[in-house]
This record gives structure tokens, C-alpha cells and sequence, in this order.
């Protein structure tokens, strides 16, 4: 089982009290692109719009997709899928504040490839660490397990919480990545790329399906006993945690909702849900006039 972790404080965005004019230093519509140009309906001051973005719907997917498609990507490596995810069940809410943002704080995103799992955590709130690591990633084998707590550092533990073994890189900049892309646009070699454009569209793609989920799902009371995970012990755990997690951040349980996403199945070939029209749906958006990508380039 690969585990990815998106444990980063982001706090409250605030509460305006109605439509928000755009800095006049920015050109709205073009930055808008293909989603709705409608005002903003959060703070613009301080060069938040820049930011904050990420956690409205219409622009951005919250931190699944914003940080957390970097730990995406090392726990589906991990793993070594090549595809997505046969089955996905994304539960979570924006807990311990009122403000703006729309898009969940803490979530819980299950990824059943059957023959192994994928459980990615997002919290937003203050947070100890798991395993020793707040962004990063955890596999769990069947000798032990091996913590990435950094882009350059892992350590092997056995069963017992015994290190094995250490493991680090010389170089933790993200730049070479960026060096990399820019060098291959330049030639116009692909094959200079350290990944193919699919890589980046699988891992992507899983954070969408994720929020699609979640999405789809229905508000229920923390304390109701929904099962959602059914005999899942791996998600069970995790949604325990979390529940202990919200309690340490002062959070009444009993008082709190939280989000139950639909359980979508999906066809990895074809790249749609089964049977779940309104999922589908989901898997593109509605483009303004202007700013349309073509099905077919």
C-alpha cells in the first residue's frame, strides 16, 4: 500500500461580504481562461487572489491537486501503475473554520487497484506527523516499510519500527525539473524529458477523480457510524486518525459534518466511470467562449 500525505497548514481565507473587484493591475478575463469570469467572491487584497484561487471550485482543486499532486505522483511511481485507479471513494470538508473557500481541508481519497491500494490524507489544520513525515510519502510492505519524509530522503523501517536503512540525494531542487522541461522545448527532443506528458496526466488525473468523488457525495454527521470504507482496516485507520486528528484541533464531533463521496468504479482504458453519467460529467467542464480546448488537437 502506498499512503500519500498533504499535512500543510492553510489557514482560514476569511469571509467578505459580498463581490470583490480585481486588481486593476490584472487582466481578470484572460487570467479566468475557460472558467466563469465572474467577480471574485473572496478577499483581493494583498495579492491573495493569487493564491487563494486554489481553493474555489470554478479555478482550482483544492490541495489534493495543488501540493498534493507531487506526493500523488511518488506513491502511483511507487506503485508502479501505469493507469488509473479501477475504483475511487474521496470522503473529507472544510473543518475547523467558516470562510470563502470552498474546497475541502481534510480529505481522505481511496484508490483500489486491487491487487494494491492507494490512500492519500490532506489536512490543512495544525497536525502532528505520521511515521515521521507531514508531506511526503509511506509504502507499507510485506517486510517493513520505507517513510519519504522530502523530495531527497527515505528511511526503511522493519516491522517493528527498526531502520534498515537510509537513503538521501545530494540535490532536493525542484529547478532541475524545470531546467529539464525548458531544454527539452528547446530542442524539441522528447525524449530528453525525465517523464512523459502522460506521467504528469495520470497523476492528475487521479487528484480529479478524488474531488470528483467527494463531490458527488452527501454530508452525514461525523459520529454516524456510515462505513463507508466497509472492511477496508488501511482507510478505516486513517479516518480514525483523523477523527482524533479534528478532536486535538478542538473540533466537536458530535456538532460536525463531514463529506461521504459516492464509490465510483472506473474503466482505466477508456478513461470514464462505469455506469455514472453524472460522474462523467464531471471529468470535463464547460469552456467560455474564447478560451474552448478541442477534444481532438
Amino acid at each position: 500500500m502506498a499512503r500519500g500525505l498533504c499535512y500543510k497548514l492553510r489557514p482560514s481565507i476569511g469571509k467578505v461580504s459580498g463581490p470583490q473587484q480585481p486588481p486593476k493591475t490584472m487582466d481578470y478575463d484572460l487570467w479566468c481562461g475557460p472558467a466563469p469570469n465572474n467577480p471574485p467572491m473572496r478577499n483581493t487584497r494583498n495579492g491573495t487572489v493569487h493564491y487563494d484561487w486554489h481553493w474555489i471550485w470554478d479555478y482550482g482543486n483544492g490541495d489534493l491537486g495543488n501540493q498534493g499532486i507531487h506526493q500523488m505522483d511518488v506513491a502511483r511511481w511507487g506503485l508502479g501503475k501505469k493507469e488509473l485507479a479501477p475504483a475511487v471513494l474521496g470522503v473529507g470538508g472544510r473543518l475547523g473554520y467558516l470562510d470563502d473557500g470552498q474546497t475541502p481541508n481534510t480529505m481522505i481519497c481511496v484508490f483500489n487497484y486491487g491487487d494494491s491500494e492507494l490512500i492519500f490524507e490532506v489536512r490543512g489544520l495544525p497536525t502532528k506527523d505520521y511515521l515521521g513525515a507531514t508531506v511526503g510519502n509511506i509504502f507499507h510492505c510485506a517486510n517493513g516499510y520505507l517513510v519519504c519524509s522530502s523530495y531527497s530522503t527515505a528511511t526503511a523501517f522493519s516491522p517493528k519500527g527498526e531502520i534498515i536503512k537510509q537513503f538521501g540525494s545530494k540535490s532536493d531542487n525542484d529547478n532541475l525539473h524545470y531546467a529539464n522541461f525548458v531544454k527539452a522545448v528547446r530542442s524539441r527532443n522528447a525524449g530528453e524529458l525525465h517523464a512523459e506528458i502522460l506521467e504528469g496526466h495520470l497523476s492528475s488525473a487521479l487528484c480529479h477523480l478524488g474531488n470528483i468523488s467527494y463531490r458527488l457525495g452527501t454530508d452525514q454527521p461525523f459520529n454516524k457510524k456510515t462505513n463507508a470504507f466497509g472492511d477496508d482496516k488501511a482507510a478505516a485507520e486513517t479516518l480514525a486518525r483523523t477523527a482524533e486528528h479534528l478532536k486535538d484541533n478542538k473540533l466537536n464531533l458530535d456538532a460536525t459534518t463531514y463529506r461521504v463521496g459516492r464509490s465510483l468504479k472506473f474503466d482505466p482504458q477508456a478513461e470514464q466511470f462505469l455506469g455514472d453519467k453524472e460522474a462523467d460529467a464531471m471529468l470535463t467542464r464547460p469552456y467560455r467562449k474564447g478560451f474552448e480546448v478541442p477534444a481532438k488537437v
